[in-house]
C-alpha cells in the first residue's frame, strides 16, 4: 500500500506519553497515567466499553466489501475537518452512500460534534491513529500502542460512546503488533484496494479517472477530508458517487 508522506499530520503527540500496553493470551490490558493528552478519567474509560464486551476480531488487513462482488467501500481518511468533512456529509446524504470515516484522535477530540454527524448519519468509524505518524512501523511497540489506544479513546469519547469499528494504519504502515493490537480491541485493520490520489490534489477529473481505472482491482476507495483543501475530493466524491451506481455498484461496507 502507498505511503502518503507531507499529510501534515506527523507532528509530535501532544503531552507526556500515555499508558503501558500489555498483551496477554490475545487480550490486551492498559493503564493510564494522570496528566497527559487524552488520558482517560473514569467517565471517559466507561465511555469508551460502554455497550456489549469487546469482541476481539481477525487481524488480516481487510479490503472486500459485504456488498459482494460488485460492492464498493467508500473510506475518508484524516478528518474531520469543520470546513470539508460536512461537506463530504452532505454529498454522501444526497446519493443514499455509507461511508467508513478513519479519524485522526486529535481532530476527533477537537470536532466532537462532528464525529456525532457522521455516527447519526449510519456512517462506521476507523482509529487512524492520534498524530498520522506515517513512521509507525518503524516504532517501539510501546509507541504503536499509544497511538492506537489513545485514538481509540479521543474518538469514542467525541462519538459520544460509539467505539470505531476498524483501524487504519497511516500511510498502510501496519506491523504484526498493531493489527493483532487493533484485533483485541475489536477494530479490524483496514486496508484499501484503490488510492484516489486526491491527496494531491491532481484535478477532479485525474482523481475520477483513477478510480474508474483501479476499481476492477478491488472495492475499497481512499478518500480524504482534512489535510488541506479537499475541493477537489468533494467534487470528485459528486461525481463518482453516481456514476457507479449507474454501472450496478452498490455501497457498503468493509467485511468485518
Amino acid at each position: 500500500m502507498a505511503r502518503h508522506g507531507g499529510r501534515g499530520w506527523n507532528s509530535k503527540v501532544l503531552g507526556a506519553a500515555l499508558g503501558v500496553t500489555l498483551l496477554a493470551a490475545g487480550a490486551s490490558v492498559w493503564t493510564a497515567q494522570a496528566g497527559a493528552l487524552g488520558s482517560p478519567s473514569a467517565k471517559a474509560t466507561t465511555s469508551a466499553t460502554r455497550g456489549s464486551a469487546l469482541k476481539p476480531v481477525a487481524e488480516g488487513i481487510v479490503h472486500a466489501s459485504d456488498q459482494g462482488a460488485r460492492g464498493v467501500n467508500i473510506t475518508i481518511d484524516d478528518g474531520p475537518d469543520p470546513v470539508w468533512t460536512p461537506q463530504v456529509l452532505d454529498v454522501l446524504r444526497q446519493y443514499g452512500v455509507k461511508a467508513t470515516f478513519c479519524m485522526v484522535g486529535t481532530q476527533a477530540q477537537a470536532h466532537p460534534d462532528l464525529v456525532k454527524q457522521v455516527v447519526a448519519a449510519g456512517h462506521r468509524l476507523c482509529d487512524h491513529s492520534v498524530s498520522h505518524d506515517t513512521t509507525m512501523d518503524k516504532k517501539s511497540q510501546a509507541y504503536q500502542a499509544e497511538q492506537i489506544l489513545d485514538a481509540e479513546r479521543m474518538i469514542t469519547q467525541a462519538s459520544g460512546g460509539v467505539r470505531p469499528m476498524y483501524y487504519r494504519a497511516p500511510g498502510g504502515a501496519f506491523t504484526p503488533y498493531s493489527r493483532h493490537l487493533a484485533a483485541s480491541r475489536g477494530m479490524r485493520p483496514l486496508g484499501w484496494n484503490v488510492d484516489s490520489k486526491d491527496f494531491e490534489r491532481p484535478g477532479t477529473a485525474a482523481i475520477v479517472a483513477t478510480v474508474e481505472r483501479e476499481l476492477p482491482g478491488g472495492p475499497t476507495i481512499l478518500f480524504h477530508d482534512a489535510g488541506g483543501d479537499r475541493s477537489q475530493t468533494v467534487e470528485a466524491l459528486r461525481q463518482i458517487l453516481p456514476r457507479l451506481k449507474e454501472q450496478g455498484y452498490s455501497y457498503g461496507f468493509p467485511v468485518r
